[in-house]
């Protein structure tokens, strides 16, 4: 053998027979059998091994491993790889941005927090990775259900009820709450629809007011506040000057506080 070029080279070798090896060294030989996650196939696999040292003289796929090694293999990769590998849906990432919103306001909840979440799989993630193996399994996976586990029956009618996916405005919809920002909330609405609404929304057992963003009839935003109060009592008069002459076949009150929310064009509009 030739090392001295930075990387070994074999110069001169002989054959050693299979049965001449087992006959003199079986000793030296070992059995190994490993579990492990394959990379270019996606699942998790298994082999067995005979080695002498370092050399793998013979490599079989093994049978297959048993539930909790598959488990264990899934928990170890996405821990590794991060918590992309898992399916979040819209409806599973706003779970997980409501529950977040509810650890901000009482230290008891759970933390969902990348951080947390990796470092407790095991508890809250393996009840559901039973019969699952490969990427595509994992893309089926519950796991909605598998954060709900998380709460208590109580911990799940407070979410419902201090964090809403809905608000109802005094127009009579119901309006999503965009909770990306767990330190403000966000409720995206058209003014007219809030007229009569006398102060801003608030959840989280009333400690925490939503984020208004007041909207055009086009959408558009015209003013952020999380003091809707204020925002009656002084600024809306220069944006009913401007939203009157944008849209003047729109219903713009002097007085917002005793006029009728719509979700129309005008009050009793169809």
């Amino acid at each position: 053998m030739d090392d001295r070029a930075g990387q070994g080279r074999i110069l001169l070798a002989a054959e050693l027979p299979e049965a001449e090896l087992l006959l003199h060294h079986a000793d030296s030989l070992t059995e190994e059998r490993a579990v492990f996650w394959d990379k270019e196939s996606g699942s998790v696999k298994a082999h067995r091994r005979t080695m002498f040292g370092a050399l793998v003289l013979k490599e079989t796929t093994h049978e297959r491993p048993e539930a909790e090694e598959i488990e264990e293999v899934l928990l170890s990769v996405i821990a590794e790889e991060g918590l992309d590998m898992l399916p979040w849906d819209k409806g599973t990432a706003q779970l997980r941005q409501r529950m977040a919103f509810m650890h901000k306001v009482r230290k008891d909840w759970p933390d969902v927090s990348d951080e947390a979440l990796l470092n407790t799989l095991g508890d809250w993630l393996r009840p559901y990775l039973q019969g699952m193996r490969n990427l595509r399994d994992l893309q089926r996976l519950p796991l909605s259900k598998a954060l709900e586990g998380m709460l208590d029956w109580n911990s799940r009618q407070m979410l419902d009820r201090e964090a809403p996916t809905h608000i109802t405005v005094p127009s009579g919809s119901r309006v999503p709450l965009d909770y990306s920002n767990p330190e403000a909330p966000v409720l995206a609405v058209r003014l007219q629809e809030m007229f009569g609404q006398v102060d801003t929304p608030r959840i989280g057992m009333g400690q925490v007011p939503v984020l208004l963003h007041l909207l055009s009839p086009a959408r558009r935003p015209m003013q952020v506040t999380a003091d809707l109060g204020s925002f009656w009592r002084s600024t809306y008069f220069e944006v009913k000057k401007d939203l009157k002459g944008r849209y003047p076949k729109h219903y713009w009150p002097d007085d917002p506080l005793q006029a009728v929310a719509t979700s129309r064009t005008r009050p009793g509009n169809k």
